[in-house]
């Protein structure tokens, strides 16, 4: 991979005090913030046969709220992979990087 550089969002999110999270809890909690997002999305797109109820920059407000919640429980797993589980992210990220190199979705 090298120093290839690619146009990128980086969001620094803090790991969380007084929790307890587990592989299978974080997984759970992941799954459940996932939901919530498409609900925002699904409601702001009349997806639930109600018309939409608030207006476009309050929706996208609270889409991007609930993606980063998706986001912070998705730092939180990543730090009870490496805590609890020995795993390196940083391994991890450089493998998923030459992945989608790989699949042409990033240009070398």
């Amino acid at each position: 991979m090298g120093n290839l550089r690619f146009p990128t969002k980086t969001v620094a999110l803090p790991r969380l005090n007084k929790l307890r999270p587990t592989l299978e809890s974080t997984a759970l909690k992941l799954m459940e913030e996932a939901g919530e997002l498409g609900e925002a999305i699904g409601k702001f797109r009349g997806m639930n046969g109600e018309e939409a109820q608030a207006a476009a920059p309050e929706v996208y407000r609270m889409i991007c709220r609930e993606l980063l919640d998706v986001a912070q429980t998705a730092v939180t797993m990543m730090f009870v992979l490496e805590e609890q589980h020995g795993v390196s992210i940083e391994q991890a990220l450089a493998e998923h990087l030459d992945k989608l190199i790989a699949k042409g979705y990033l240009k070398v």
